[in-house]
């Protein structure tokens, strides 16, 4: 049995399959390292696809699935009847068993979720959670020029966050063109990467009317003092310009391409992660 590395929404849309288990996380007590309503899938083969633990969990719960039966809940770590089997955090959790979970409805949530939707799946009795919602995956826009765009986009690539890049030396952008031929939901974060702000001007008035969850914008003071002037000057309030995160990243001076992406996307991440309904 392999457990695959995969996004949060990779459990619901393996359990779309005919044959396929469903094992929701419905009640967490003390501490775990999976938020509430964390699913993994079970294949008709055993494999795996999600992760709850360090595989043990996984391999228990895929023998349940196997075995077949009524939905249930079960008890795991503290409080549970299973005696032999420890967590290693000493919590508890109450886990959804669901060998045929509603086919029809994981579906209709993974249409909503493609569609950029917020979706949900309702969870039988005897489950202690009434519903499983989901967000739309996050998605980055980038803007740029040089190594530090090509950073962000190589590493956002390789944590699995679809990434859009827009490159002043590719011919997609052009100085002082509105790019609002270009889409940003609530679930993407918008990021400039220019030395030469001159070209920010027109995105960032583009990227203000949207209702993306995150803008930011690379620069020293001097740069950010004339960026807010220049909105003001266009008639945007304090409070519009006040969502613009500059300097971006958790290391508000990193100087290495690489650093700086590495900072960047996860201040990104963690206020992604905040705005999931089951965060806690």
């Amino acid at each position: 049995m392999s457990a695959k590395l995969a996004g949060d929404q990779a459990a619901l849309r393996a359990a779309c399959q005919t044959g396929v288990g469903l094992c929701t996380i419905v009640n967490i007590e003390g501490s775990f390292s999976r938020r509430l309503g964390a699913q993994l899938a079970v294949h008709p083969d055993g494999r795996v696809t999600g992760s709850l633990a360090d595989g043990c969990l996984e391999q228990e719960l895929a023998r349940e699935i196997a075995a077949g039966g009524e939905r249930r809940v079960i008890r795991y770590g503290a409080g549970s009847p299973k005696i032999d089997f420890r967590l290693p955090c000493g919590g508890g959790l109450d886990i959804l068993i669901d060998s045929n979970p509603d086919r029809s409805a994981c579906r209709e949530a993974v249409a909503r979720l493609d569609e950029r939707k917020e979706a949900h799946l309702a969870l039988p009795e005897p489950s202690l959670l009434a519903k499983r919602r989901y967000v739309p995956e996050l998605s980055l826009v980038l803007f740029g020029e040089g190594p530090e765009l090509a950073a962000m986009a190589q590493v956002a690539g390789a944590a699995g966050i679809a990434v859009e890049t827009h490159g002043r030396d590719d011919g997609s952008l052009s100085l002082g063109q509105v790019p609002d031929h270009l889409e940003a939901d609530r679930w993407t974060a918008i990021v400039l990467l220019f030395h030469d702000h001159e070209w920010e001007r027109a995105i960032l008035r583009w990227a203000l009317t949207t209702p993306a969850f995150l803008i930011g914008a690379q620069g020293g003071a001097p740069a950010r003092a004339a960026r807010e002037a220049e909105l003001i000057s266009l008639g945007f309030a304090p409070q519009q310009i006040g969502r613009i995160a500059s300097p971006i990243g958790t290391v508000k001076h990193s100087r290495e391409p690489l650093g700086l992406a590495l900072s960047a996307l996860a201040d990104i991440a963690g206020a992604y992660e905040l705005r999931h309904p089951h965060h806690g």
